[in-house]
């Protein structure tokens, strides 16, 4: 079972126009509904692709219920933990070039008690999960964080998996992802290559930039966890140069032929999702193209994903700089 963890999710609304002209009055051909934020959208896509998975998330207000009413409707498992604030609401402007223009909400504030209650909500879930299937648990903690959830918020997650046996995969960035990093406690990391640039320190423009930087994570914190079972990894999205996946020893690229994309709006989380289903790098690439080219948040049926459309190199040419992948 796959726990994945939210939180500050949203409630996605995309709106489709021709194009978008500044400060003009906009027409939208076409309006969706989507529940948003990063570990419903794995969560999401992972019901899709036929996986088990529970969706835990903080929820308040209209849009937070909402957002739960989607998710049922949706097929998807979700424990909501009920807040005094209200869910935020997210905006997505897709034009018809693939174009994509978002404005995000900052979220309500959480409070310790809110936090606390969140965790909590993880380890019953773990637990329940134990009892019910008795099979290898992961938990994602995924997304940006509100305000009144410190910096430390997913090493106290992944203290929580670990304590489950769970594997921990976090993908976050900034402040979180740096927490995290330093205390070397998730199994595997998915930032994107700004995101890793800004965590080292460094401008990343080569394979070998990229390898090395992720090297430097892995080998952060060491002391302080356990590695899960299948090692240690991270994941690094290239946007529309592919993907790296990187471990101590080795390193593979996977990416195809660009793409038009309707919308990028949760592309990454879908392939993520794939690659938690899977543990295979060309699927999880595959999907996420797949998902570039729905609408809004929208993720792709295994039918949608073609893994004839993905190439992968094993320890690709780390002088190769990326915009060249």
């Amino acid at each position: 079972m796959i726990v994945t963890v939210t939180p500050n999710p949203s409630l996605d609304r995309t709106y489709e126009l021709d194009t978008l002209a500044r400060g003009e009055v906009n027409r939208a051909a076409r309006v969706r509904l989507d529940a948003g934020g990063k570990g419903i959208n794995v969560s999401r896509a992972l019901v899709a692709g036929g996986a088990d998975t529970v969706a835990v998330f903080p929820s308040g207000g209209s849009d937070g219920a909402r957002i739960v009413a989607t998710l049922a409707a949706d097929g998807v498992a979700s424990v909501p933990v009920e807040i005094a604030g209200s869910t935020r609401s997210n905006v997505t402007l897709a034009e018809g070039d693939g174009t994509t223009t978002k404005v995000n909400a900052p979220g309500p504030r959480l409070t310790t008690d809110d936090v606390t209650r969140l965790l909590a909500a993880v380890a019953d879930t773990l637990d329940a999960g134990e009892r019910r299937d008795g099979g290898p648990r992961v938990v994602v903690g995924a997304g940006s964080l509100p305000d009144g959830a410190a910096d430390d918020f997913y090493v106290r997650l992944a203290q929580v998996g670990r304590a489950h046996g769970a594997r921990v995969v976090v993908d976050t960035s900034d402040a979180p992802l740096g927490a995290v990093a330093r205390a070397g406690c998730a199994d595997l990391l998915k930032p994107n290559d700004d995101e890793l640039a800004d965590l080292v320190g460094r401008q990343l423009r080569t394979v070998g930039d990229v390898v090395a930087a992720a090297r430097e994570v892995l080998a952060a914190g060491t002391e302080r966890a356990t590695p899960g079972p299948e090692g240690r990894e991270v994941f690094v999205s290239l946007g529309a140069h592919g993907a790296l996946l990187v471990t101590a020893r080795r390193t593979w690229w996977a990416g195809g032929a660009p793409l038009v994309p309707a919308s990028t709006v949760g592309a990454g989380d879908v392939t993520l999702a794939a690659y938690l289903r899977t543990g295979d790098l060309p699927t999880a690439v595959a999907a996420g193209r797949a998902a570039v080219l729905l609408p809004g948040s929208a993720v792709p049926t295994p039918d949608l994903i073609h893994l004839d459309d993905v190439r992968v190199v094993e320890e690709p040419d780390p002088t190769v700089a990326l915009k060249e992948l």
